[in-house]
């Protein structure tokens, strides 16, 4: 099963595997590291390309310092991916607001990640959206929360997430527990765009491959053990 694999590849990570690194299981798998705990090679800014940022490498995470006056914006990866398993640990600033995207299509008439991917939303539970349904980490960013309630860890705390996507039909776990399950090819999800302000972007939604997108936000955000494995 989906949530009892992810609970054992946890436990096999923790007690056996250093962050950043792959268990000789998980290479057999197929895992691949996107982010090797020492640079951001792999990654540049949407539509800006390969150039110094906020997003730093400190401790071997990736972090986002929205303070150190340089350029800021969110980062992606340099690869597309259609059918993959996402696999991710991330910690956040007490009252800070992050995401990551999938599907994302880099083009200079899209101004943002979000008019094109949809977003997992990454929420600390002292942000003033955390109860809203729409909004809640673990959950699919403007879209009502589906499945699970959960316990999230606190701030400055790491959680592990996972996105799992095959043929446009996608599964968001957040410390093991499903939390969202929605199939980008339906008329259904079309329906719902069209109810949200979303439409207004025609690419949102659209997509069922593209960039992986990390978001900056006004606080701080970490990332480490960021693997993908495709399916």
């Amino acid at each position: 099963m989906m949530i009892a694999g992810l609970v054992w590849l946890t436990a096999c990570n923790e007690k056996h595997t250093p962050p950043n690194q792959l268990s000789r299981a998980e290479a057999d798998e197929g895992w691949v590291l996107l982010f090797d705990g020492k640079s951001d090679a792999g990654w540049h800014l949407y539509n800006k390309g390969k150039t110094a940022s906020a997003w730093k490498v400190e401790d071997g995470a990736l972090v986002c310092k929205p303070d150190t006056g340089l350029q800021r914006g969110d980062l992606v990866t340099d690869g597309i991916y259609k059918n993959f398993e996402l696999l991710f640990e991330w910690k956040i600033a007490a009252g800070g607001n992050s995401g990551v995207f999938i599907n994302v299509a880099e083009k200079p008439e899209n101004p943002t990640t979000w008019a094109s991917g949809p977003e997992y939303q990454l929420l600390d539970k002292a942000h003033q959206d955390f109860e809203v349904n729409t909004k809640k980490c673990g959950g699919m960013f403007g879209f009502p929360w589906q499945d699970n309630p959960l316990e999230l860890n606190p701030a400055g705390e790491w959680n592990q997430s996972m996105i799992r996507q095959l043929n446009g039909k996608v599964e968001f776990y957040l410390n093991g527990h499903l939390t969202i399950r929605q199939d980008f090819t339906a008329a259904a999800w079309h329906s719902m765009v069209a109810q949200t302000h979303f439409k207004n972007f025609p690419e949102f939604g659209r997509h069922t491959s593209g960039h992986i997108a990390l978001q900056d936000w006004a606080k701080g955000i970490a990332f480490r053990n960021i693997k993908i494995k495709d399916l």
